[in-house]
């Protein structure tokens, strides 16, 4: 097949140059190697939220690692078409409707409005659809007609639901026998053929919000909507579906029945299941255990501590302030995508603690390169970061480095080992910059620093791909125009104080130090330069 306009490599130059990626496969429970559909493009749709409530961290899981896949594989010259589902019409909708006063559709819009914001702060970018379900109601209406004339769906009383028994892998997804299966209960439950058998569209119910269908008025079940907007945007079969590991069951083992029995081939090629965000336990981030292979978990385990609103989660806006985007980015991605994140202050402060060890060198490099990380211009693409490391000791340890990194990419996009061998590549580089004595002093034309412009360079590489170091840090407690203004504010007064101790004027210096500390702002003076800190 021929490449479209927008992909970033022919397709056959994809397949011939396309690394030995492996992807678990929840469905054949094993890594298998990842070979598209229809190469270099890759279909991924991602479960997204019910947008009754502002969203929390555990809401983020999901975004930020398939966000991170995407990268990679973009990366690797595939071209990704990457859909995450927004459910507008719900129950939990339908009552925060009537406890507000206020039309479930407005309830929609706010904290649809408020899942994207927080999205773009953790800078998930790379979603190109974000279907509603209620901008999809002609496709939902007709994927039910087609069950139903296949034999696979029944209609009893205004309500259709999916017979389970006409669908020989049901249960496959999840490991699950008939006896294990339940279905919705109330009074749809009186109506089923099956305990199993589950709703596609729900006969409407006074004062609720309701739409035209062949089976009278009423709202689609909850599993149908993600199988009509990915087939609507993906087509029968696509490579990727994510999601929570909770939701293997009913949610995608349901979506995978519809599918499969509507269009008689295989709804996805590779089930991909994330482990869930689990609080107050202490748990110690970048130990051995976030970068070994995951322990397997049981829907059932992970459902019972995952965080959810539930359990007391609350909006995510304010801890983004509090913490900022990337501190949460970089924690999640701490963790291989199939563990269960441990989530508390300490394991959070910790990843802050650990990001503060590269915002220092990224410092340590602008002072002695004249250059910023956040503006060198690193290979978008796998192929073009190739390179021959020659005899130079440094770049040997950072071609190295990047072998292991993409290595943990391919080896089921292992975040979490990939981020420790940045840290590995952080030691590299500070090492190097002691052994040379380079500091703001030295020539940013010398041999010495122009190989630590070219290793630093690949380090920006490996951290793009992760989302990571894209652009200066903001301070946390503030929005970013203020963290700017006072970082700037702060650099100068910092580049003052040094010129007035080169004149000797120590009194000038140690006054600048000093109205800095009363303003809550700590200077930290080091061999390699100084930089700063807010005091507490």
């Amino acid at each position: 097949m021929s490449s479209t306009a927008t992909s970033p490599v022919p397709a056959d130059a994809a397949c011939d140059s396309r690394p030995s990626i492996r992807v678990y496969n929840t469905l054949s429970k094993t890594k298998e190697p990842f070979l598209p559909l229809r190469p270099p493009r890759v279909g991924m749709y991602l479960c997204g939220p019910t947008v009754y409530a502002e969203s929390h961290i555990g809401h983020m899981v999901g975004p930020v690692i398939f966000d991170t896949i995407k990268r990679f594989l973009t990366y690797c010259g595939y071209d990704v078409t990457f859909v995450v589902n927004i459910t507008d019409v719900d129950d939990k909708l339908i009552n925060k409707s009537v406890e507000r006063g206020i039309p479930m559709s407005q309830i929609a819009v706010e904290m649809t409005a408020d899942y994207l914001a927080n999205l773009k702060e953790l800078g998930v970018n790379q979603i190109n659809h974000l279907p509603r379900a209620t901008d999809h109601m002609d496709q939902i209406i007709a994927f039910i007609g087609s069950l139903e004339e296949k034999g696979f769906a029944y209609a009893v009383e205004g309500d259709v639901f999916f017979d389970v028994t006409k669908d020989a892998g049901y249960g496959q997804l999840s490991n699950r026998s008939v006896d294990a299966q339940q279905g919705e209960g109330g009074g749809a439950a009186a109506k089923k053929r099956n305990p199993g058998d589950f709703a596609l569209w729900k006969s409407a119910r006074s004062g609720e919000p309701s739409w035209e269908s062949p089976w009278g008025d009423g709202r689609p079940g909850w599993h149908i909507e993600c199988s009509a907007m990915s087939h609507e945007i993906l087509g029968e079969t696509f490579d990727i579906h994510g999601g929570g590991l909770d939701l293997m069951f009913p949610h995608h083992e349901n979506e995978r029945a519809q599918s499969t029995c509507c269009h008689d081939a295989p709804m996805v090629k590779y089930w991909m299941h994330n482990g869930l965000m689990r609080a107050g336990e202490k748990g110690k981030i970048g130990g051995k255990s976030d970068r070994e292979e995951p322990t397997p978990e049981t829907v059932e385990d992970a459902a019972s501590g995952k965080i959810s609103r539930s359990k007391g989660a609350g909006g995510l806006a304010e801890l983004i302030r509090t913490q900022t985007g990337e501190r949460i980015r970089f924690f999640l991605l701490r963790t291989h995508y199939r563990s269960t994140i441990i989530y508390n202050d300490e394991t959070l402060a910790e990843a802050g603690t650990s990001l503060e060890a590269f915002y220092r060198f990224f410092d340590r490099f602008a002072e002695i390169s004249d250059q910023s990380f956040y503006a060198l211009e690193a290979p978008r693409r796998r192929s073009e970061g190739d390179f021959d490391p020659g005899q130079d000791s440094l770049i040997q340890e950072i071609h190295t480095i990047r072998t292991k990194f993409l290595a943990a990419m391919d080896d089921d996009f292992n975040t979490g080992l990939a981020i420790s061998v940045l840290f590995d590549s952080l030691r590299s580089l500070n090492r190097y910059i002691d052994a040379e004595k380079l500091n703001a002093t030295s020539d940013p034309a010398s041999p010495a620093v122009v190989r630590l412009v070219r290793a630093t360079t690949v380090i920006a590489e490996l951290a793009r791909v992760l989302g990571l170091f894209v652009r200066p840090p903001i301070a946390a407690g503030g929005d970013e125009s203020a963290s700017e203004l006072l970082d700037g504010v702060v650099r100068l007064l910092i580049e003052l104080r040094k010129e007035a101790r080169e004149r000797k004027d120590y009194a000038t210096g140690d006054a600048i130090r000093d109205r800095l500390s009363a303003l809550g702002v700590a200077l930290l003076d080091k061999k390699e330069g100084t930089s700063w800190e807010r005091s507490s």
